[in-house]
């Protein structure tokens, strides 16, 4: 929803021809959909053309190259624009969307959607420093009733997520970007709650993990 200076209040299709400056640049809203994944119906996702009419997001999983509104922290009222194919907007999508409540209408779902960007770009021992690639599956879930695990075959217990990073790790998403020692050499933190049979769900749990993911192990 976006409230103009004339008190106009405008949403969804209705914002479709408006130029919007982001960055310092401008970017039109070429298109607008409801979120399919958006159960509630109250996200919507806008196709953002730069000057030149080429795509202003970079393309999500699904192909798309579209973008989601988000609260600005910084500014009360104010929002930015976040594309779908980056963690913050996975993570509004997978159902942690940071203004709404968790299904028993008590629980603020900020700090998950936070967990869920550590969790998204494998951000074990900060969120300034993500060991994830492109394309890695993952099978994410809560204990809240969002999302539930898929229990895919191949995967392992992976690590427990907190709005700061993992709060344990069994073992890295991607060795190729770091082995366990190295994860826990660059974060020493993680060194006493490393490794399979440190790091289970329920030792997540009981560390205050707010999110949890399994993904393939690395060979050996």
């Amino acid at each position: 929803m976006l409230t103009w200076t004339d008190g106009r209040v405008m949403h969804g299709a209705d914002l479709v021809g408006a130029t919007l400056a982001l960055g310092g640049n401008p970017v039109r809203i070429a298109a607008a959909q409801p979120d399919p994944a958006d159960r509630t119906g109250e996200t919507w996702l806008y196709d953002l053309r730069l000057a030149d009419d080429t795509p202003a997001c970079g393309p999500a999983p699904d192909g798309t190259r579209l973008a989601l509104p988000l609260p600005d922290p910084t500014a009360p009222g104010g929002f930015g624009m976040t594309c779908t194919g980056g963690a913050a907007g996975k993570c509004v999508r997978f159902g942690y969307a940071p203004w709404r409540l968790a299904p028993d209408g008590r629980t603020a779902l900020a700090p998950y959607h936070l967990a869920c960007m550590n969790l998204v770009r494998a951000a074990y021992g900060s969120p300034a420093h993500g060991w994830t690639r492109n394309g890695m599956r993952i099978d994410l879930f809560d204990h809240i009733g969002i999302q539930h695990p898929d229990n895919l075959p191949g995967m392992t217990f992976e690590a427990g997520w907190s709005p700061t990073g993992a709060v344990c790790i069994a073992h890295p998403r991607v060795p190729e970007n770091g082995s366990l020692a190295a994860v826990v050499a660059a974060h020493p933190r993680l060194a006493a709650t490393a490794g399979p049979q440190a790091c289970t769900e329920a030792a997540a749990t009981a560390a205050g993990a707010l999110l949890f993911n399994r993904s393939v192990p690395p060979p050996g």
